[in-house]
């Protein structure tokens, strides 16, 4: 199995410097992975160097809280693309999912769904560990009426990551036709086999590089 094709390279630490990025970026032409999934600021950057390398940049919108109104979600995301990203991984304003403010959610969705339309993949975090497993096939069925290519697990900056039981449900809720993203917690090869098992298409980590040599990550 090609893990390496399955792999969001990823760097979203607060304090993730430029010397950061440039390995992160150095590692995923080496293996070739999916993606880099980088913060807003080091899209332009990130675009530039990975030019001609078959690698894509992947950013996050209204991350991490998802609190942040749809229109200023359109706008990151028309941003992004101008600066060359091809993805994009918004947050669900989760309390509003809570409150069953479903046309809210769904609408959300649609605003980034609506700016990235034929230019970059949506991808739709719903976090998955503030969620009852209602909350998380509603928020699965909201993202794919709402036109979004993926389902992602979680942010990685709340109260846990992704678990094989939560992507076998948001598999069964999407179906065969959406991606689902596991992210959080993916750091060995045993862990990653797991998540491809249970139905993921894709995986966010920072360690792709110790997933793609089969070693357990030094924690």
């Amino acid at each position: 199995m090609d893990f390496a094709k399955m792999i969001d390279h990823t760097l979203l630490k607060t304090d993730a410097r430029k010397v950061d990025l440039d390995k992160l970026l150095n590692e995923a032409k080496v293996h070739h992975f999916a993606s880099v999934c980088v913060s807003p600021i080091w899209v332009s950057y990130a675009a530039e160097q990975l030019r001609g390398s078959g690698v894509k940049t992947c950013t996050v919108i209204g991350f991490p809280q998802g609190a942040t109104p749809s229109v200023v979600k359109a706008f990151e995301t028309s941003r992004a693309i101008e600066d060359g990203a091809e993805e994009v991984d918004m947050v669900i304003p989760v309390g509003r999912l809570k409150d069953q403010d479903y046309d809210y959610v769904r609408e959300d969705i649609v605003a980034v769904v609506a700016a990235a339309k034929g230019k970059a993949l949506t991808k739709v975090i719903i976090e998955t560990c503030l969620l009852t497993d209602e909350e998380k096939r509603m928020a699965c069925r909201l993202a794919k009426e709402a036109g979004a290519d993926f389902v992602k697990t979680s942010t990685g900056f709340s109260t846990g990551g992704a678990t094989v039981a939560d992507v076998k449900l948001m598999r069964e809720t999407v179906g065969a036709e959406m991606g689902v993203k596991a992210s959080g917690g993916v750091r060995s090869r045993a862990d990653a086999e797991a998540m491809l098992v249970a139905g993921a298409t894709r995986l966010g980590t920072s360690s792709g590089v110790q997933i793609v040599a089969g070693k357990k990550e030094d924690m």
